[in-house]
């Protein structure tokens, strides 16, 4: 391992930014040469805003009954991924809250009809907490419920629900949400499937630097069990319009987003990718933390509406990034959900 936990948290605590960020950096070079960095087009789709967790964290969930609350039909779906690949896109992203009436048939059906109506689609779908929650309403295993999922035409699942993967915060932030290991059973269980997934971090919600190397931890030791992670996509709290936001006076600052970044990729080098975000931290932050161990900027995000939820507004297109990448001195290549390469223009 590049680090001991120990020495995670000392560079977390250090003042050596840009040490760190050379570092990190090192990393970078030697997992991605060629000067290469990577964005994707998709669309989120969220399907139901419908939620029984009541995390702090979200101000996108309404609660059951909730006159605002919807299940999205299945023709606006349609719509939606008629408009990303018209934009030339290659997958969506659909994520919902835990809506407490949809079974597996739900999803099943779900799935089919997009795959019968757009076979070239890659579906990453479905957060752990997600997917647990299926399996819990279905009365099915873990297991059969990812089967069942993939035979539908599930082709990847995101790290969503992570948040810190350390029960203390957890217990705080997220209390009826599943647990860290409720979350790494999920994982594992997809990649002993042949399923491919990725880890996502919610930093700056009150937790110690302990506990994100907590979490890094636990990431990297799925990785070395499984190797089924394609990669590591850490961002931070957003606090407007949520309760947690009434406890958490300060979100996490561009020095404590490119340290954390930093940190994560060197720890993390069993995981090939570490994605910059735009979202969050802004473009200008974004093209730093290239320098920082990013290698990739995630997606033009076509449709976002839960951190919209939290009062971000931000928005990008193809040449907006591509443009943001070279002018970080990169070559910019359009990628797929499962980070190849397929697009070298």
């Amino acid at each position: 391992m590049s680090l001991t936990n120990a020495q995670a948290c000392d560079l977390l605590r250090s003042d050596d930014l840009l040490g760190i960020g050379m570092e990190a950096d090192k990393v970078r070079k030697r997992l991605h040469p060629g000067n290469v960095v990577t964005y994707q087009i998709d669309r989120n789709i969220n399907y139901t805003n419908i939620c029984t967790e009541y995390c702090s964290f979200c101000a996108f969930y309404r609660p059951v009954g909730s006159p605002e609350g919807y299940l999205q039909p299945l023709e606006s779906m349609y719509q939606k991924i008629e408009e990303t690949l018209a934009l030339g896109g290659t997958g969506v992203l659909m994520q919902g809250g835990l809506h407490p009436d949809l079974k597996i048939d739900y999803y099943e059906d779900l799935l089919r009809n997009i795959k019968r109506k757009y076979p070239q689609i890659h579906l990453h779908c479905f957060s752990a907490p997600e997917v647990l929650n299926i399996a819990e309403l279905s009365g099915l295993t873990l297991r059969d419920t990812i089967v069942r999922l993939m035979d539908a035409g599930l082709d990847s699942i995101p790290g969503g629900g992570a948040e810190i993967l350390d029960d203390e915060v957890r217990r705080r932030i997220a209390r009826l949400k599943c647990t860290t290991e409720e979350w790494m059973s999920m994982h594992r269980t997809a990649h002993s499937l042949g399923m491919r997934t990725t880890a996502t971090m919610m930093f700056g919600c009150g937790e110690t630097l302990e506990h994100r190397v907590n979490h890094f931890e636990r990431v990297r030791q799925l990785q070395e069990e499984t190797g089924g992670f394609t990669a590591f996509i850490p961002w931070f709290f957003q606090r407007a319009y949520t309760s947690l936001g009434n406890f958490i006076k300060e979100e996490a600052t561009a020095v404590d987003y490119l340290k954390t970044l930093a940190v994560a990729r060197i720890y993390l080098d069993n995981i090939e990718n570490v994605q910059a975000s735009w979202l969050t931290p802004g473009h200008k932050l974004c093209q730093i933390a290239l320098r920082f161990g990013g290698n990739d900027v995630g997606s033009i995000l076509i449709e976002e509406n839960v951190v919209r939820a939290a009062g971000v507004t931000r928005t990008s297109s193809e040449d907006k990034l591509r443009r943001m990448i070279k002018d970080a001195g990169f070559r910019p290549v359009k990628r797929d959900t499962l980070y190849r390469n397929y697009f070298l223009n």
